[in-house]
């Protein structure tokens, strides 16, 4: 998989970190009564982001790195749901929305040159 020796290297695992852990402080803001509903959904999807490329990678083949950044993408999609779900409700201001909006084009867009890249060497 090339020169990166492993997929703490990558950068958009690096930044699938440090966005979850703004979607967490972001779930703070949520009210008592959303603790185990929307919020939880949300914490999976956006755990799942990294989650994915790091068992994409364990997995040793660009085959399985390709599905489970497919998988990635799906969770992307996802949470940019969820997120405008929780928007639609008022738990989370639309400045938050966006800002998490912009996040979810970014990894997207790392994670599809990612994947295009593993097509372009196989």
């Amino acid at each position: 998989m090339g020169k990166v020796n492993s997929y703490k290297e990558l950068i958009v695992w690096q930044k699938s970190i440090d966005f979850v852990v703004h979607i967490y402080e972001l779930l703070k803001l949520f009210p008592e009564n959303e603790k185990f509903a929307l919020s939880q959904q949300i914490k999976r999807s956006s755990i799942s982001i990294p989650s994915n490329i790091a068992e994409g990678w364990g997995r040793k083949t660009e085959k399985s790195f390709d599905y489970f950044l497919s998988v990635t993408r799906g969770s992307l999609y996802e949470l940019q749901t969820q997120v405008l779900i929780a928007a639609k409700l008022n738990y989370i201001s639309m400045d938050d929305s966006t800002d998490i909006e912009n996040k979810i084009d970014e990894i997207g867009k790392m994670t599809n040159a990612l994947m295009n890249k593993l097509k372009t060497n196989s």
